[in-house]
């Protein structure tokens, strides 16, 4: 019946059909059919088709392997009229199954079209295999064609629209939990910056951009004065180019003065295809954000973008208020540290390298970073017990007697005792290394003979990090030994006083600790 149209049409002369241009994107359509006649007079049929003021374009393949490769390439099409018998008598229904189970394509509409009715008959092929229609090409006149194209780019449509909604869907739930695992540490090691990379990610996600983003923070009077240099300014998080902040020593020129525009007028500003938002906080800092492409957002998604520029302005504060009491309590128990190891003439920058090496070495050891960061702010307080010794003793130059040194191994009781009953983390971190630094890996230790894994790891790490800083610095009643001898000293250690395990990873990895006591050294 096609090509009959095709003979009684006056429009069909031989000549190249040119394709209907329009304004919309074209629908795809795959024209699969061993007969070149078909081909020309589907094109012909539908020549003038448009639905929602998209035309079609065809794209056309003669047999069910070509089929194959140019479903393989063009992911978005709309229709596929399939011939069934081409180079075989079933190769359509083959390229079918072939579509929807091992291309796993459950969107293109599939129109099967046989001229032997016979070979496929129609209640087995709609039963057993997964089409959209399926037509006798002696019946399908270019109306009835028309009714069919229709019928499944509207359904090709609206699946689509649902894909969409779905994936859209699944961006803002990865967006959300994002933002959940940065929140979800927030008093970990440089929280600040994992709730900033949070937040960029959730609002790139929801608005579906692949941006260039930037967060940044700078001091109120510093920005007031117009001074935007990488020594006034902190990047908080990046995406894109932005996403390694430690290699960004200048911020390029149209990002600077789009920034300063902001602070300048002191509020969110979308200009150049970018948007800027500015949110202050109480404490004197001012948040900056950083994003490009906004031409691909609607009015709505900018409404988003405000509210989620106030809602960074709180989250912002609020983390920041908590850095600063966090902050706040571990320079106090560093400097409580201080004041202890300097009544016991212990060397100036004692406690500060101990908080290095043992958060070094628990990172070493497979420590969450939470935990590494507890124990370097806890550290400090390892001999807090030392205050209540007295001085005849704590001072005295020469060797302890027995009497002297019952007095002196209770200073981890004391510090226990200090400390014991507070329930901030990292004073009940500090209780359990105050108590347990002394004690040795083969139950040698005091005060309690624990041993092994009795031992929290926590005390196994301080009491690592003590030795070799002991052994590495000058004291009044010895000289600093040589990093070789401090090595093999400790070597006999393991599995006496050491862990083994732990003494292993700190010999194996000793350049970095070399360089935290070169970083502090004595004054």
């Amino acid at each position: 019946m096609l090509i009959d149209l095709a003979k009684k049409n006056p429009l069909f002369s031989g000549k190249k059909l040119t394709e209907t241009t329009a304004s919309g994107i074209p629908w795809k359509v795959l024209v699969v059919d061993d007969e070149p006649d078909v081909h020309t007079v589907t094109k012909l049929a539908l020549s003038r088709f448009k639905l929602d003021g998209r035309p079609l374009t065809f794209i056309n393949a003669y047999s069910a392997e070509q089929a194959k490769e140019l479903m393989n390439q063009e992911h978005d099409i709309a229709i596929a009229f399939i011939d069934v018998v081409m180079e075989s008598d079933h190769a359509g229904l083959e390229l079918v199954k072939w579509i929807r189970e091992e291309l796993q394509n459950k969107t293109t509409r599939l129109i099967l079209r046989t001229g032997q009715p016979g070979q496929a008959p129609e209640e087995d092929v709609i039963v057993n295999y997964d089409i959209n229609d399926y037509k006798a090409k002696a019946e399908l006149d270019s109306r009835k064609l028309m009714t069919s194209v229709y019928s499944a780019l509207r359904s090709y449509r609206d699946i689509m629209e649902i894909e969409q909604a779905r994936r859209t869907q699944i961006n803002h739930r990865k967006g959300l939990e994002r933002v959940l695992e940065a929140t979800s540490g927030l008093f970990e090691l440089r929280t600040l910056h994992k709730f900033a990379d949070g937040l960029l990610t959730q609002v790139a996600t929801l608005l579906n951009l692949d941006s260039e983003t930037l967060l940044l923070t700078c001091n109120a009077i510093d920005a007031i004065s117009g001074h935007l240099d990488p020594v006034n300014i902190e990047i908080l998080a990046g995406t894109g180019q932005f996403s390694n902040k430690s290699h960004i020593t200048q911020l390029p020129e149209h990002i600077d003065r789009l920034l300063r525009s902001a602070i300048k007028q002191k509020r969110c500003l979308y200009e150049d295809n970018c948007f800027i938002g500015y949110f202050p906080t109480k404490s004197g800092l001012i948040n900056l954000l950083y994003m490009d492409g906004i031409d691909k957002i609607d009015d709505l998604d900018k409404k988003l973008i405000d509210i989620f520029a106030i809602n960074v302005g709180v989250a912002f504060e609020n983390l920041l208020l908590n850095q600063e009491v966090e902050d706040t309590q571990s320079e106090l128990i560093l400097r409580l540290g201080d004041v202890v190891e300097s009544r016991s003439k212990e060397a100036a920058n004692h406690v500060k390298r101990m908080a290095e090496y043992c958060s070094q070495l628990a990172l070493l050891a497979g420590l969450p970073e939470y935990e590494a960061d507890l124990l370097r702010r806890a550290s400090p307080m390892h001999d807090i017990g030392k205050i209540a010794i007295p001085d005849a003793v704590l001072l005295k130059p020469g060797k302890l007697d027995d009497e002297e040194w019952k007095v002196m191994r209770q200073h981890p009781t004391i510090g226990h005792q200090i400390l014991a009953n507070s329930e901030r983390p990292i004073l009940k971190a500090a209780s359990i290394i105050a108590l347990q630094h002394h004690e040795k890996y083969d139950g040698s230790g005091y005060p309690a003979n624990l041993k092994q894994d009795e031992i929290h790891i926590f005390a196994r790490i301080v009491a690592i990090a003590d030795v070799f800083d002991a052994l590495s610095h000058a004291r009044c009643y010895k000289t600093a030994w040589p990093l070789e001898e401090v090595l093999a000293e400790m070597r006999k250690g393991a599995a006496k006083h050491f862990d083994p395990h732990l003494l292993q990873l700190f010999i194996d990895n000793v350049d970095i600790f070399v360089k935290v006591k070169d970083n502090w050294k004595d004054n």
